[in-house]
């Protein structure tokens, strides 16, 4: 499917901005790999939305506030990417979610509830990854319109699209696809055929612009995102429970993480919140804030640095 020409253009431009620093096109943070060697600085990496870079450098600080070493390997594309970056030794700690992680480890859960996601995550993992400490933290996924598309289709929830998919372009990042908590499950669960899907970004600023601006009518956006509220924009109740619980928790290479590095990352699990998470998103987009500095800050907050 074609993209539509202001789209087009937006996604020519996050792709040189992402060439231009560094990351995304023409940069692989996994090119160093299991090359690697064992006993040296341990690597945490995250996926490439500004959430998990948020998580990821709260992590690196913590880390590094115990007096170890620490090497950063962010922005790596997605799950079917960093996974098995943590299995080959590529990566040894990343920010994830508990209920996403899941899904993609045994697709036929039937979980949803947080202790149940987190019960059932504990024997699904692969051999040698180990999801630490849960925080209260959630970042969901959640599907969005705009207030003015809410009122014309008078949509509450997720099950009101089904009458009007038809005519309606869906907009999320491009694993999207093929996921069950995507295309797939909101075809399979909710029974949704959308006019179109366009790939996007992880719940960043690409969609964003696209709901707002009209290019698409439905985005999947981040429960924590500021811009909920700042732009207007209207949550559908995921009604038929798709979207599971999203805990923000450490998934770590077992072999990877000594104790003293488990205590300094379960520390920074006991303390995490929507809130904080939601907060400090907004500091970061609203405010231009150093993402490094935020997670210190916060850090600080919580008596987990000094």
């Amino acid at each position: 499917m074609p993209l539509r020409p202001s789209l087009r253009a937006a996604v020519l431009a996050a792709a040189l901005a992402a060439a231009a620093s560094g990351c995304g096109i023409g940069s692989d943070p996994l090119a160093a790999g299991a090359d690697r060697e064992e006993g040296g600085a341990i690597v945490v990496g995250s996926a490439n939305f500004l959430d998990s870079r948020l998580i990821a450098h709260i992590y690196v600080e913590a880390l590094r506030e115990r007096g170890l070493e620490v090497e950063e390997r962010f922005d790596i594309a997605s799950r079917e990417a960093y996974v098995p970056g943590l299995r080959d030794g590529s990566i040894d700690v990343i920010p994830e979610y508990s209920g996403a992680l899941l899904q993609y480890c045994d697709p036929e859960t039937e979980a949803a509830a947080n202790r149940e996601v987190l019960a059932e995550l504990e024997s699904a993992l692969p051999d040698g990854l180990a999801a630490l400490e849960a925080s209260e933290a959630q970042s969901k996924d959640v599907l969005v319109v705009t207030a003015e598309t809410a009122e014309e289709y008078d949509l509450e929830k997720v099950s009101d699209l089904v009458p009007h998919a038809g005519g309606l372009d869906l907009g999320g990042p491009p694993e999207w696809k093929t996921r069950h908590n995507g295309v797939a499950g909101l075809r399979d669960v909710y029974g949704l055929e959308f006019g179109e899907f366009t790939a996007l970004d992880a719940g960043g600023p690409l969609s964003l612009n696209a709901v707002v601006n009209g290019q698409v009518d439905v985005v999947d956006l981040f429960t924590t995102d500021p811009a909920l509220e700042e732009r207007d924009l209207v949550m559908l109740d995921d009604d038929k429970g798709l979207f599971l619980a999203e805990n923000i928790l450490p998934l770590v290479r077992e072999d990877a993480v000594d104790a003293e590095a488990r205590a300094a990352l379960d520390a920074v699990s006991a303390e995490l919140t929507t809130e904080d998470v939601r907060d400090m998103l907004h500091r970061i987009t609203g405010d231009r804030e150093n993402p490094a500095l935020v997670a210190r800050e916060w850090l600080e907050e919580r008596g987990l640095a000094g």
